[in-house]
């Protein structure tokens, strides 16, 4: 048998290294000894002051990949995406990151005359009110979350954006509809800019349809602040974005079932409380209804 000729030979060589080798993968993105600042609302805030809140569990997830970073908390209840700008250099550039995450959008869209108009064009179209005489100036959601990414990135800090979650959790509802041009937004200005996008509408969506009781909330506590699984996806959703795999996931996971497991089980206790001071709450009003009037004693009459 004539053996190949080189080019042929060089070729197979190719082929067999190719099919040998491991695929490669990116790395973690974010670095031991690197600072990520979590820019939001009353969802980061929350993220931050709660044990199992979803920035405590990004950082646990990354300490368990051997990542050893710092967490900057920037997130501040009932902030829009103007105010977020308002205090973007303060609260995120002048901390020095090298990472910012951007949760934003829920408040934009509640109460939407107070909330911060989408684009120019649904400026144009309604009359936006101040909640605050000293609120910023409101601009639009596609230009503030436009002018973050801009100034972020001149001050060497790279940002990933997340996806706003969900307002209630029946996907159908009217709040929940006007996500999609938000979400659309924030994933094509991802695309453009070469920026990660933390997809965490798209994992709650899934989650809502596989478990289908739109008039049980699973994620949240109210429609819009997370409950322990809210936080749960969340995480694993930043994570993502900051390029950890499948096993990488899996080793944040068994990190996080010790604390998963116990703040499960105080939301339980205290879901179970509250609906027991309610019904406490609901007997006695049913019983002061119900009770017989007293009666008056007459004073006496006179001799």
């Amino acid at each position: 048998m004539k053996p190949l000729p080189k080019k042929f030979q060089a070729l197979a060589t190719l082929l067999l290294i190719a099919i040998s080798t491991p695929a490669l993968r990116a790395e973690i993105l974010v670095k031991s000894g690197e600072k990520i600042a979590f820019l939001g609302d009353s969802i980061t805030a929350g993220g931050w002051g709660s044990p199992a809140g979803y920035v405590k569990l990004v950082m646990a997830g990354l300490a368990a990949n051997g990542v050893q970073a710092e967490a900057i908390p920037a997130g501040v209840g009932g902030n829009k995406s103007n105010q977020m700008l308002a205090r973007l250099d303060q609260d995120v550039i002048s901390k020095k990151p090298q990472w910012m995450t951007l949760s934003c959008g829920v408040n934009d869209i509640i109460g939407r005359k107070g909330g911060v108009p989408f684009d120019d064009a649904e400026a144009a179209a309604k009359t936006y009110i101040k909640y605050k005489e000293d609120e910023p100036p409101k601009g639009t959601f596609v230009r503030n979350v436009t002018a973050m990414m801009e100034q972020v990135k001149a001050a060497g800090i790279r940002p990933v954006i997340l996806t706003v979650t969900v307002i209630q959790e029946d996907l159908k509802g009217a709040d929940n509809q006007t996500l999609v041009s938000f979400n659309d937004f924030l994933r094509k200005l991802g695309r453009e800019q070469n920026i990660p996008v933390a997809d965490v509408n798209e994992l709650f969506q899934e989650r809502l349809k596989a478990v289908n009781t739109p008039n049980v909330k699973i994620l949240t506590t109210d429609g819009v602040h997370m409950k322990v699984e809210g936080n749960h996806l969340m995480a694993v959703g930043v994570l993502k974005a900051f390029g950890l795999n499948e096993e990488e996931l899996r080793k944040a996971e068994a990190a996080w079932a010790p604390l998963l497991v116990q703040a499960r089980e105080a939301e339980e206790a205290a879901l179970a409380a509250a609906a027991a001071a309610k019904a406490a709450a609901a007997t006695n009003a049913t019983s002061a209804t119900n009770a017989p009037a007293e009666k008056k004693e007459e004073p006496p009459k006179n001799p």
